[in-house]
């Protein structure tokens, strides 16, 4: 029997985070989540994710400053973006991402629908 998933979400909106975590524990993730990049950053050391769902507009370090420390620590988790100010955020997260060496990057912009990010969690999942 095969460990479950790991996912970490990082979203300064805990309604939003919450409705993450329903949908990704029916999909079978073990999940945790952060309401900020700095604790994001302790969190992803301990928890050891193999995907991140990522807002982009947080407070304190924000989405685009954690993929490049992601990148700097030389990480490659699949990573869905998630937006709901100008899209051009989720344009400039991919192309970071990308750049870092990301595999994959998603961006979805909110409010989501509940079956693309379902789709987005279990993409890639054995």
């Amino acid at each position: 029997m095969s460990a479950a998933p790991r996912l970490l979400v990082v979203d300064d909106e805990a309604d939003f985070a919450a409705f993450v975590r329903e949908l990704a524990v029916r999909c079978g993730f073990d999940v945790s989540i952060a309401g900020d990049g700095e604790v994001a950053r302790r969190l992803f050391r301990e928890f050891r994710p193999d995907v991140i769902v990522l807002d982009i507009v947080m407070p304190k370090a924000d989405g685009i400053e954690f993929i490049g420390w992601l990148g700097e620590e030389g990480v490659n988790v699949r990573l869905i973006v998630v937006t709901d100010f100008n899209p051009n955020y989720g344009d400039l997260a991919q192309k970071l991402a990308a750049a870092s060496g990301f595999a994959s990057v998603k961006v979805l912009t909110k409010p989501v629908r509940v079956a693309t990010l379902v789709t987005a969690l279990q993409d890639g999942v054995a």
